[in-house]
């Protein structure tokens, strides 16, 4: 049987199928749509991390492990986003709403010593769940049906460490372990044939990879502050085995496959699953009052199989920029004197590129920390509220374009949990 296969129609097929689940059509490529993002406050502010190093002692920066030179406290995070996704193609001019809720981030992170912080988290990277249906009519006047089907989901635990060389000068190490399985399928039948063309391709992952981050504060006589930063991702040690079946069968009911045989079977193992990423960025500041900051990053282009070929990622790059705004953290008759308030903006060239035509996103972000008690800054425990707004992709090549909503809520206690008793 004739495989039919064209990638456009995929992304426009995503929205003929009401029980497509998917966040985004994108997620039927390569690992799926990667969740794996920083932690509410970082969001809200454009994702710049490399350089941000919060001048209070309740929080742990795992993007960049070197920078949390302030960390005193004991901080755990537990964080939730919520994904609002409205799609819109030229294709027959159709349109679609995507609403899904998860758990974004647990952390936990606490001083070691006055020089070494240590944390734990853990975040889902990637998924992919979608259900796309394509029918066609011949020239022979059969119908050919193509059903497109991928379920998975990739996570990671992390785990970080600071050390403080000088006053000024960090550097942290975090290795990432990721795990889950992938699944993919395109299923192909005519009108005038018994049995099903199958085409499965199943990922299992387990792997390790570290990121190697420094970071340089220099403060000034007048208060203000200049940081640098940059992170380097590196060091696959584990793998990604993949199988992929070419097989005819047909379903009886349960869907249960019968009669089932196997044209092409093939293993095969890789270590790139996860690419090579780099980081910098550079920030300016207040003390306990303002700062902003710009970022820099970029990730490697990596294959993966898709469907029994590889499918290749490209390289792309992202920028950033954003800040925070603290009016005055020990105004005790307004509480809103001591919300932090969060801001920035980011544009991205995608690493997915579909017949030439490349998948980019553009966002703003916002957001604020509202602490819990009336008690200053540096001891409080709060919530984090962050909102995105923003375009992935385009309507050119009967592609999709994706505006989206992202709410994020995160809840920090930070206290003191390790500290010696005095008196008994």
């Amino acid at each position: 049987m004739k495989r039919f296969f064209v990638l456009p129609l995929i992304a426009a097929g995503f929205l003929l199928n009401a029980q497509t689940i998917g966040n985004s059509p994108y997620a039927a490529f390569g690992i799926g749509d990667v969740k794996y993002d920083n932690t509410t406050d970082i969001s809200s502010m454009g994702g710049i991390s490399t350089a941000y190093i919060w001048d209070f002692n309740n929080n742990f920066n795992f993007s960049n492990p070197a920078a949390n030179k302030n960390l005193e406290l004991t901080t755990l995070k537990i964080e939730a986003s919520n994904q609002n996704n409205f799609f819109k193609s030229n294709y027959n001019n159709m349109s679609a709403t995507k609403h899904s809720s998860y758990l974004s981030n647990l952390t936990i992170a606490f001083p070691i010593s006055n020089k070494v912080k240590f944390g734990l988290g853990y975040q889902p990277y990637s998924s992919k769940e979608y259900t796309i249906l394509t029918k066609e009519v011949l020239d022979s006047g059969n119908s050919q049906m193509s059903l497109y089907h991928g379920e998975g989901t990739l996570s990671t635990v992390q785990a970080a460490m600071s050390y403080q060389i000088t006053p000024e000068f960090a550097m942290g190490l975090r290795s990432n372990f990721f795990f889950g399985n992938l699944y993919d399928i395109n299923e192909l039948t005519t009108s005038d044939a018994e049995l099903i063309n199958g085409y499965e391709t199943k990922n299992k992952v387990k792997s390790f990879n570290f990121t190697l981050g420094t970071a340089y504060q220099k403060k000034f006589q007048t208060d203000r502050k200049l940081t640098l930063g940059a992170t380097y991702t590196f060091g696959n040690t584990g793998q990604m085995e993949t199988r992929y079946v070419n097989s005819t069968y047909f379903y009886t009911p349960g869907k249960i496959k019968n009669n089932e045989s196997i044209i092409e079977e093939k293993f095969s193992e890789d270590k790139n699953l996860i690419p090579m990423e780099f980081s910098f960025g550079a920030g300016y500041g207040r003390d306990a009052k303002w700062f902003v900051g710009t970022q820099l990053d970029y990730k490697n282009g990596e294959t993966i199989q898709f469907l029994g070929k590889p499918f290749m990622n490209e390289n792309s790059y992202k920028i950033s920029a954003g800040g925070w705004y603290l009016p005055n953290y020990n105004n005790f008759r307004n509480y809103f004197s001591r919300v932090t308030y969060r801001y920035g903006a980011y544009y991205e060239k995608g690493n997915l590129a579909i017949n030439g035509t490349n998948i980019n996103q553009f966002a703003i972000t916002g957001g604020m920390t509202l602490p819990f008690e009336n008690r200053s800054a540096s001891r409080m425990s709060g919530i984090d509220l962050g909102l995105e707004l923003g375009k992935r992709g385009t309507l050119d090549n009967n592609l999709i374009r994706q505006n989206f909503v992202n709410l994020k809520i995160g809840i920090n206690f930070a206290d003191k949990w390790f500290n010696k008793r005095l008196y008994d």
